[in-house]
This record gives C-alpha cells, structure tokens and sequence, in this order.
C-alpha cells in the first residue's frame, strides 16, 4: 500500500512550471487538465489502432471465410473505415462545438466501437454473405473514429501556446504508434493459429484474427470508463490566455479579433491528404506487396511486417521526442518541409524497383491451376508454386522486383518524415486558427486524412493490381514532390497569427489645469483631497498621514495596460 502511494505521487505533478506559473489556474487546475490531454492521446491512439489492428490480417482471413473474395473487395472492406469516418468527423465537430462539450460525443462513438469491434470479431460464425458483414463492421468503426476530430478540437482548447508543438507532437505519436503497433499486435497473436479456440458452444472463437477485435473491445470498455464524470473533466485555457494577452473581456470577443489566413489552413488540409494517403497507401499496401515481391506466405507476411513495422514504431518514438528541440532551434515551417516532406519523397523513389529481374511468378489457385476434385493430385493453396506475384496481374512477368533493402530503407525514411509531417502541420493548422472553437476545422482536417485512407486501398486496387510498383509508386513520388514545392513557395504563410499586444501606458500624475480643461471638473473639497494624495505620495505618506509600506510603488509610476 505504501509503495502504490509512492508510486502515485511520483507521477503526480507537485507545482506548475515555473514559465506557466502566471496565475491563469491553480496546480489542482493544472492536473486536472494534463489528465484529460493525457486520456485524449489514448483514445487517438485506440482509434488509429482500431483501423490498423486487422489491417496485415484482413485478406487471409477474408480469403478464409470467403475464397472467393478478391483484392478489389477487400480494398473496398479497408477503405470503409475511412469512409465513415470522413462523412462524420466534421459532424462529429459540429456537434461537440454546439453543445459546448466534448463528452458525450466521446462516450456515444466509443460504445459504436466496442459494438462494431465485438460484430468483427463474431464473423467467423460465417452469417450469410459474410464479407459484406465485415463491410458493415468496418464502416461502423469509421464513424465512430469520427471523434478524432473532437479529440484534436479539444487538444487546441486545452493547451497554452507555449505547450502546443509538444502536445500535439505527443498526440501525434499516440495515433502513429496506433498505426504501427497494430501489426505488432496482429503479429503476435499468430500464435494463436487460424483455429485458436472455441468456447461457449462454439458462438466464441477466439484465434488470430479474431483476437484483434476483441482486443479492441477491451481497450474501447476501458476508454469509455476514463470519460465518465469522476475522472475526465474539461479544461479550456487557451482562449483565456490570449484573452488576457490581447486585453479583451470575454473569449468569444478575442477569438473574433483574430481572423484566420484561410489559404494556410487550406494548403495545410491538402498537405495532410498528401501525406495521410502515402503512408496509408504503404500500410495497405505491405503485406500483399511483399507476398507478391518476396514471395512470402500468410503467416510469413503476417509476421515479417509485424516486425518490419513494429520496428518503424521505435523509430517514430524517437523521432517525436526530437521534434520540440529541433523546433526550438528551426523554424516549423521549414522542419515539416525539410524534416517531413523531404524525407517522405525520398522514401516514395526508393519504392520504384531496382532489382535485375522480374519477382518469381506464382500460379493462382483454381485459375491457372483449376481444381479437379482429386484430393491425391490437386495442390494445397500454401503450396510453394502459388507463392509469388500471380500471373493473373500481367506486369509481374515484365517489372524489375522490388528489393528487400530498398523496402526496409524506404519503411525507414518513412517511419522518420511522417511524423515529422503529421505533427507539424496540426500544430501550425491550431496556431492559425487561433483560439476560436476548431471543432468544424479539425473535422476538414481528420475528413481529409480519411479521404486519403479511402482512396489508398482503392488505389491498390486500381492501379497497383493493374500497372504495378512503377506506376504505383511513380505517382506518389510525383504527388510528395509537387506538395513539398507548394509548401515551399508559401512558408512564409506557414506561422501562426501576429498577437499585437497594446503596449503599457504608464500613467501620469493629474493637476489642476487638466482637470479643468477636461469634460468634467473637480469640486473644491475634492480638489483638496487630490492635493493631500498627491503631497502624500511624494512622501511616501497615505491620506492620513500614515507610512506606506516600503513594498509598494509610488503612484506615479505604476503602469497598466490599455
């Protein structure tokens, strides 16, 4: 018990930074609001980590429950979660900023997930028309990753200036690493096997791909509790701050004060897509592209990505934590270009294939290989002659493969330039908009992302099934370059808002002729106390003729702002 009170109050804060320590909000304040940042980066973490927790395992186990289902349908399945989620983020802003409060939009889109997480891992009690039921559950985890968009409104609100970049940064690193420990997680419980185990009179299968759904269940149950009333309140200091930085006398007064450079905004919002889609496309992308370049089996590809990407998790750890200081010496706007974008393009051309020759040519089962019914002379689907590129996509006989360096190199650059990416322009996108309410704004934003992470999958489909890695990846080098140009035709646009701070007048002792030449007049008697005041002050004397206390400042030079 003694050592659980230790530990509490270790990581409990004991006074407020001494550059925050102004008197804006008491240290109780100060907690309970860095509590509530904090539970806002689980849930941006548990939200992102719900759409790539099945993203390595979704095409074995949608071949397993439905064989005839093709790489076109399971883009479709990938991309409905981001589908959702774009038609309802910016309501889900608009909802939060008109009833004044984030909390119950937070608890309503939690308990979709934890519904729609429990029907995606229950499909492999194979309802009818199995693969579209697993459309359905995707789609439904999208909406409610609506609340990203509250979560980043709330995060504006509920950070100081000077804290912003490092919050954001932390944020920013809780969705990542809710992108990449997904496949982590997928990874580890292959060991489970795809039959795992059956409870309950067969109505719960628990295996390797199932696990991820209910997974899901438990940490969206748990996120659900840390938004009730007891442990989650809201603190809004932002538009406080400048508030009192700009002498107004409400905060709707000084948010309307500060008008936004909406071309910056919306070059940001572009900028996100850009990114969002490169690296989705990539997470999408992986597990089939190294089946299909290094002829890799299931649980192969499961597992080398998991490690692949895990790794990328690491790296993206330590890239956040270098992200405040390499701020304070750069400008913003020049690290996510340089630091971000640079990085990001380079990663794309190491993606265009360099290898001598063609990756090996599978046979596709019951295609080029059909089914004869005899169980002693037909081949099994993990047979080694259906594991390469399949012949089915015509390129793979003519495109050089793709080599393992290059891929682990591009993953490297990557896992470094897009957080560099993602966290600069949300930060740079809330300084800009200034203190006002961002919940509509932060909904473009998340809809844009989700617009990418819709377009990736069918893009997959599309182009990377049909003309291969060169066109793939040809046209997102293509797309990183041009936005990394615009970006850097208009930094100088990049920066948040000027605050003109009234500069402090001081104040000047009044005599007679001012009085009388002002638009009222002293009575006689009230012109004798002034003189008193005055003779007394310059004497270090009250009206009474009482000392005053050594502390206080002579009158005639205290200053105060306008």
């Amino acid at each position: 018990m003694e050592c659980m009170r230790k530990l509490r109050h270790f990581f409990t804060v004991q006074k407020i930074p001494g550059e925050l320590d102004d008197g804006l909000e008491t240290l109780d304040e100060y907690r309970m609001r860095w509590r509530s940042v904090r539970i806002i980066y689980f849930t941006m973490f548990l939200m992102s980590l719900g759409f790539s927790i099945i993203l390595t395992g979704i095409w074995p186990f949608l071949n397993k429950l439905d064989p005839a289902a093709n790489k076109e349908f399971m883009g479709l399945i990938v991309a409905a979660n981001p589908f959702g989620q774009m038609i309802f983020s910016p309501l889900f802003g608009w909802w939060s900023n008109k009833l004044g409060t984030i909390r119950l939009p937070l608890l309503s889109s939690l308990a979709l997930f934890t519904i729609a997480s429990a029907m995606y891992s229950s499909l492999e009690l194979k309802p009818h028309d199995v693969k579209y039921w697993m459309l359905t559950s995707r789609f439904l985890i999208g909406v409610s990753s609506a609340n990203i968009a509250v979560c980043r409104s709330y995060l504006s609100a509920a950070t100081r200036l000077s804290e912003r970049t490092k919050a954001v940064s932390m944020v920013s690193l809780a969705q990542v690493l809710g992108f990449i420990v997904g496949p982590g997680l997928q990874a580890l419980v292959t060991l489970l096997g795809s039959e795992g185990h059956t409870w309950l009179w067969g109505f719960f299968i628990f295996n390797m791909y199932t696990a991820c759904g209910w997974i899901n269940v438990l940490m969206s149950t748990c996120n659900f509790i840390m938004f009730l009333p007891a442990i989650f309140q809201e603190r809004n200091v932002a538009a406080r701050e400048i508030m009192i930085i700009k002498g107004k006398s409400s905060e709707q007064e000084t948010w309307k004060s500060i008008k936004p450079d909406y071309v910056s905004a919306w070059t940001l919002i572009v900028a996100f897509f850009v990114l969002v889609f490169n690296f989705v496309l990539l997470e999408t992308l992986g597990t089939s592209l190294t089946m299909d370049q290094f002829a890799w089996s299931n649980d192969e590809a499961i597992y080398y990505m998991g490690i692949i990407m895990s790794t990328g998790a690491v790296i993206a750890l330590v890239t956040f934590v270098c992200i405040n200081p390499l701020c304070r010496i750069f400008p913003e706007n020049l690290v996510l270009i340089w630091g971000g974008f640079a990085l990001m393009v380079l990663g794309r051309i190491l993606y265009i294939p360099w290898g001598d020759a063609p990756p090996k040519i599978a046979e596709v089962y019951n295609v080029t290989i059909p089914i004869t019914g005899n169980a002693t002379t037909d081949l099994k689907p993990d047979n080694e002659i259906f594991l390469g590129c399949p012949r089915t996509q015509q390129w793979c006989t003519v495109t050089p493969a793709l080599t393992l360096t290059q891929f682990v190199l591009g993953y490297v650059l990557t896992s470094i330039g897009y957080p560099i990416g993602v966290t600069l322009i949300q930060t740079i996108f809330s300084k800009i908009l200034g203190p006002r309410p961002q919940g509509v704004w932060m909904g473009l934003m998340t809809g844009s992302g989700c617009l990418s992470r819709v377009m990736g999958p069918v893009f997959v489909g599309s182009i990377y099934t049909r003309l291969g890695t060169n066109w793939t990846f040809g046209f997102t080098s293509v797309m990183m370059f041009f936005s990394m140009i615009w970006l850097l035709l208009s930094r100088k646009r990049l920066i948040s808002p000027r605050l003109d701070i009234p500069d402090p007048v001081e104040l000047q002792t009044l005599d007679k002729n001012v009085c009388i030449n002002s638009q009222f007049a002293l009575s006689d008697s009230d012109m004798k106390d002034f003189k008193d005041v005055n003779i007394a002050s310059k004497n270090n004397l009250n009206s009474e003729g009482t000392e005053l206390l050594s502390s206080q400042k002579p009158f005639n030079t205290l200053t105060a702002a306008t």
